[in-house]
């Protein structure tokens, strides 16, 4: 990817070899190279095509199953979608530098620029969508659980399409701005943002899982037969947490790159930090994944269309 300057988001490629300034006497301890980490490309291509069959088999299952036409799949869909963009993404660059290295494909410097701030604003808007749509989610099931008898007149099929377009246009508008404008302002913009929606999500999260599992227990003592609408709600919640869960741990050492960039591009230990960066990329792509098999193990109808649609390729 574009741009060896510190500031830069992405390296020049998903194996590329920036020289940074790693090794010295005080280092030693911590880093042995003063090159980025070499990851093999069979794993990048590996981990795109698993995560472009699984989410496209996400997306079609909800077209296919008119019971997932609801609010929340249709917010998992996107999210799904968000997933696909970024193994799309990762599996073009990767096919395109080896074809680059390989002498195969010959490409002007210009060309090859142009092609690079593409791929880099299919991350970044992959990214600000699979985070925003989390955060819809969230809300999504918040209403669900504690305004479940007015749920369907505020959650509209036709809000939601609102809220889908804007998402992605924003999303987009956002990253073109990001990758054309490369700055420190940038990065801290992004690193806002996604503190700033973890903080929602959280708190969403925490008065969900306080109040409901009080609601619920106060409705299975009286009627203990019966599965009541807000359990069947909070395991929706719980899917949504170990989702953030993994979000989290697929996410944070990218977002960490990116804060240590801010405050310490040029110290040794922060800048052996960034030889790792595509270890980091590794764990962002494991994240688009393993999130449709979260939905598929933990969601009984979604499950069932699933392999529906796979038996349909048989």
């Amino acid at each position: 990817m574009p741009g060896s300057s510190v500031l830069r988001v992405f390296p020049d490629s998903p194996n590329t070899t920036v020289g940074l300034p790693v090794v010295n006497e005080t280092n030693m301890t911590f880093c042995t190279t003063d090159q980025q980490v070499v990851i093999p490309s069979e794993i990048f291509l590996t981990l795109g095509v698993m995560s472009l069959v699984e989410n496209l088999l996400v997306v079609a299952a909800i077209i296919k199953n008119r019971n997932l036409h609801s609010p929340m799949y249709y917010f998992i869909c996107c999210l799904a979608v968000s997933d696909t963009l970024v193994s799309v993404s990762n599996l073009v660059e990767t096919l395109f530098m080896l074809l680059l290295e390989n002498g195969v494909l010959v490409v002007e410097g210009s060309t090859l620029r142009h092609m690079d701030n593409v791929m880099d604003m299919l991350i970044c808007s992959s990214l600000m969508s699979s985070l925003s749509f989390l955060g819809v989610i969230a809300v999504d099931r918040y209403i669900t659980i504690f305004y479940a008898l007015r749920y369907h007149s505020i959650m509209t099929i036709q809000r939601a399409v609102v809220i889908i377009m804007v998402v992605w246009v924003t999303s987009s508008i956002s990253s073109t701005i990001f990758i054309a404008y490369d700055s420190t302002a940038v990065i801290l913009c992004l690193v806002v943002f996604f503190l700033s929606m973890i903080i929602l999500i959280v708190a969403l999260y925490i008065h969900m899982f306080t109040l409901a599992y009080q609601h619920a227990r106060r409705i299975s003592i009286m009627q203990r037969k019966q599965s009541s609408p807000q359990f069947r709600s909070m395991k929706g919640a719980i899917t949504l947490t170990i989702l953030l869960g993994v979000f989290f741990v697929c996410w944070g050492p990218f977002f960490l790159h990116l804060i240590l960039i801010l405050i310490c591009p040029e110290r040794p230990t922060c800048t052996c930090y960034f030889s790792y960066f595509n270890l980091y990329l590794v764990l962002v792509i494991c994240n688009s994944v393993v999130d449709p098999i979260i939905y598929a193990f933990r969601s009984q109808e979604l499950r069932r269309t699933l392999k529906e649609v796979v038996l349909c390729f048989w």
